[in-house]
């Protein structure tokens, strides 16, 4: 069993079969597959211990194994990445365990151990998440751009496609976006999964609503600058436009530590 001695354990659910964007894991930004830049930023995160990939394809498997990282084979009949992160955590020693979803590959370590630190000796917080501000209108009528609604203490009101909160007035309100990063305690994800799905869940197509409706709070965690996932081919053509002269290329070593 794999063992998180003091921080969390990340597990990014990677499916093959993704409908927006076919193969997602395995498309290159800049020579570098996907479901390896989310590992490179797990990996980089000072309070993350252990990185696992959770996925239905032995192709993706073997990418990952190949780039040094732990991949794990789960069922591809789960409905939602959060029930894949469970299966595969199953076997993962950990307090914390930490969903970061496989479309994210620009995540900022910083922003992972962000929405850590606070779980860390406080059995207080069962879920947590992360936001950015928004970016726009086109971002505001994106239904691809969830948006996040969160009280004055810091936790999510409701989770929605829809541009919310409605501007009814101008309020000089501060909108946010969601990021798919969620942070569970061990026993919450657990729990989290063996829970009916709920109607707003199936019509919104968010299962963080699901978290909601039966009760469990969600703490956020605020990053001040956006960043892009990537979850159609616009948004891919638009990543590798923008790494298309980077620096140094591709980032070629494994897993290893290094400055959040």
């Amino acid at each position: 069993m794999a063992r998180s001695e003091s921080g969390a354990a990340a597990v990014i659910p990677a499916r093959i079969g993704s409908t927006r964007l076919p193969r997602k894991p395995l498309q290159t930004i800049a020579g570098r597959e996907i479901v390896l830049r989310v590992c490179d930023a797990a990996a980089r995160a000072r309070l993350v211990d252990v990185v696992v990939v959770a996925t239905d394809a032995e192709e993706i498997a073997s990418v990952v194994r190949g780039a040094g990282y732990e991949a794990r084979l789960t069922s591809p009949d789960h409905a939602t990445g959060t029930d894949r992160v469970a299966e595969a955590a199953r076997g993962i020693d950990s307090e914390i365990v930490v969903n970061i979803q496989g479309d994210e590959p620009f995540l900022p370590p910083g922003a992972l151990d962000r929405v850590i630190e606070p779980m860390i000796g406080n059995r207080s917080i069962e879920m947590r998440t992360l936001v950015v501000p928004l970016e726009g209108e086109a971002d505001l009528a994106d239904p691809n751009t969830v948006k996040v609604v969160v009280n004055k203490g810091g936790t999510a009101l409701y989770f929605s496609r829809a541009p919310i909160p409605h501007p009814w007035a101008p309020g000089g309100l501060e909108r946010w976006k969601h990021v798919g990063v969620y942070a569970f305690r061990r026993e919450t994800l657990f729990r989290f999964v063996s829970l009916e799905r709920t109607a707003l869940e199936k019509t919104e197509g968010l299962e963080q609503l699901r978290a909601l409706d039966h009760g469990i709070a969600i703490d956020v965690a605020f990053w001040p600058e956006a960043f892009h996932g990537v979850e159609t081919l616009e948004d891919l053509e638009r990543a590798r436009a923008a790494l298309s002269s980077a620096a140094g290329g591709p980032r070629k070593a494994g897993p290893g530590k290094g400055s959040a």
